[in-house]
């Protein structure tokens, strides 16, 4: 776990080493991409609450220097190697109700609101995405993410093997995962102070077209929780997954 703590900071340093040589994609007022909708799906990780799943819209698109990948969305500023450096925002689904019995004397979690900076480096060899956000809702902390995709293509099935880590501060998962000491008086779990958390993360998305336009897409992640989550009397799993399966149009 210590070598994947570090993982986000040493991609950073990679991509920055070859920014000089590289050139990104030209800014585009264009819509690019593709557009539609589909079924997210989240595994719960807290004791008693069900998975999830919800229709949303899917975006992994591009206008001028406005984008959107699925849950991330920014705006580009400066040329940075084979992309830029981006203002991101995130949607995250890591909040939850204490609204159940099995959570009776909790009080809820409020959804974590991370905002900061990263890249999109799309290279020859596959796709760099680095990200550092800190949390500007409830509980604060901040989270840092690195993840490498790859592409095959099989005829009109394209394949995204990716591997990534993410790193949250102690502050960050505290915050979702702790129970305080009056918490504990008030719902009979032990107090626990969660430190930082470092998570392997494995994922494969596959692209298929229907026709020239219309695209069904799929992914799927899991993430392979550290002892800093999973020892959390709150938690019931040391594992969890998440997906969606949507349909949209590539705008061209």
């Amino acid at each position: 776990m210590r070598y994947l703590s570090n993982f986000p900071a040493i991609a950073a340093s990679v991509l920055l080493a070859g920014a000089a040589a590289a050139q990104p994609a030209p800014i585009s007022y264009k819509l690019t991409g593709d557009v539609g909708a589909a079924v997210y799906g989240t595994q719960s990780i807290i004791r008693g609450k069900k998975n999830e799943a919800i229709v949303l819209p899917y975006l992994f698109a591009d206008y001028g220097r406005f984008f959107a990948r699925v849950d991330t969305f920014g705006f580009k500023t400066l040329p940075m190697g084979n992309g830029y450096l981006e203002l991101v925002g995130r949607v995250s689904q890591d909040g939850w109700r204490a609204n159940i019995a099995p959570l009776g004397g909790l009080t809820d979690r409020r959804t974590p609101l991370p905002i900061g900076m990263g890249t999109f480096q799309q290279t020859p060899y596959g796709a760099w995405i680095v990200n550092a956000f800190v949390n500007a809702g409830s509980g604060r902390g901040n989270l840092l993410e690195a993840t490498y995709a790859a592409e095959v293509k099989l005829g009109s099935l394209s394949l995204y093997p990716q591997l990534g880590v993410e790193r949250r501060s102690a502050q960050y998962t505290n915050y979702l995962y702790g129970v305080t000491p009056a918490e504990s008086l008030a719902s009979g779990y032990a107090a626990y102070n969660a430190g930082a958390s470092t998570t392997p993360v494995l994922g494969l998305a596959a692209d298929y077209s229907l026709t020239e336009d219309w695209i069904v897409t799929l992914q799927l992640r899991r993430k392979w929780l550290d002892s800093a989550v999973t020892n959390s009397p709150l938690v019931v799993r040391k594992m969890q997954d998440f997906g969606y399966i949507g349909l949209s149009y590539r705008f061209k």
